[in-house]
């Protein structure tokens, strides 16, 4: 190994600070990953877009508090894996295919809950089979509108 890579085994916690370089795909995880945790994610580097946005106010929805500091910054007050919270509305993921995929995985999850998500015109057209196909097959129930969102 190189003095700028480091091998981490499994571990049932984690604690200190990883740095990676921030863009879109990683902030949606990011602000994903901390609604799941328990406690406080700080999140700098945020890739701020309508997209994230989206992240951002789909946990929001979900019950989890998400304090923006600047630009770049949040802190995001995590529930736990099964702490979502089921809303009184449908979630809307906006044109972010990464949060419609995602976010489906994550709240199957939530036992005993029901959860809606829509989009915009375009993500709304999109097929969705590549996400309800698998979560069905590990026994989800999804409904489409003829594979497409809302789901």
């Amino acid at each position: 190994m190189t003095a700028e890579s480091a091998l981490v085994a499994p571990v049932p916690r984690l604690v200190g600070h990883l740095a990676v370089p921030g863009d879109k795909s990683i902030s949606h995880r990011a602000v994903l990953l901390g609604a799941l945790c328990d406690g406080e994610t700080r999140i700098t580097g945020f890739g701020r877009s309508a997209d994230t946005e989206a992240t951002i106010g789909a946990v929001r929805a979900l019950g989890i508090e998400v304090y923006e500091h600047g630009h770049e910054t949040l802190r995001v007050f995590g529930k736990g894996l099964h702490g979502l919270a089921q809303p009184g509305a449908a979630i809307d993921c906006g044109n972010a295919g990464t949060l419609a995929r995602l976010i489906a995985g994550i709240l199957v999850g939530q036992e005993g809950k029901q959860f809606e998500l829509v989009g915009d015109a375009s993500l709304s057209a999109r097929p969705m089979g590549r996400i309800t196909t698998p979560l069905a097959q590990m026994g989800a129930v999804c409904e489409t509108d003829d594979g497409r969102l809302p789901l």
